[in-house]
């Protein structure tokens, strides 16, 4: 038998935790925007992300890396996105091989719609976290406001 490595323990303790808050939040996340407006969370993540843009835009690979999702998973999203009317795609004018992905005004209106749901289910999930001694650490760490820059 070896000696147990403590910093590894604390690491691996430390990451279930985060993923048991994860999940808490997601599922959540997930029955609020769906009962309210049929919008699964990480369809309402790439709506937001592409909400973040200048011109409400991105490349799909930037959309995969914002959603973090796989580029084949990405495709899949936006395209029923698409089929919704709430993205199109299109080439990009200064390189034929690059594809943008854009948020429709109905794509905008729903985002709007659904923000109010997302922020508050969060809120409250957050604050439901707060009150388990495992979680409360985790939880005070995410509603800390980040350090202001010198």
């Amino acid at each position: 038998m070896g000696i147990r490595d403590d910093a590894a323990e604390v690491r691996a303790r430390g990451w279930r935790t985060l993923a048991a808050l994860h999940g808490l939040i997601d599922t959540a996340l997930e029955k609020a925007l769906q009962a309210e407006h049929q919008l699964s969370v990480v369809e309402f993540t790439v709506l937001d992300a592409l909400s973040r843009q200048d011109g409400w835009h991105m490349r799909m690979q930037q959309l995969a890396r914002a959603a973090a999702l796989s580029s084949s998973a990405t495709t899949r999203l936006v395209s029923r996105l698409e089929d919704r009317g709430l993205l199109a795609r299109y080439l990009c004018a200064d390189d034929r091989r690059g594809i943008y992905t854009e948020v429709t005004p109905e794509g905008r209106a729903l985002l709007e719609s659904a923000r109010p749901v997302h922020d508050a289910a969060l809120e409250t999930v957050l604050a439901e976290a707060a009150g388990i001694p495992e979680l409360a650490p985790l939880v005070d760490s995410i509603a800390e406001p980040a350090p202001a820059s010198a």
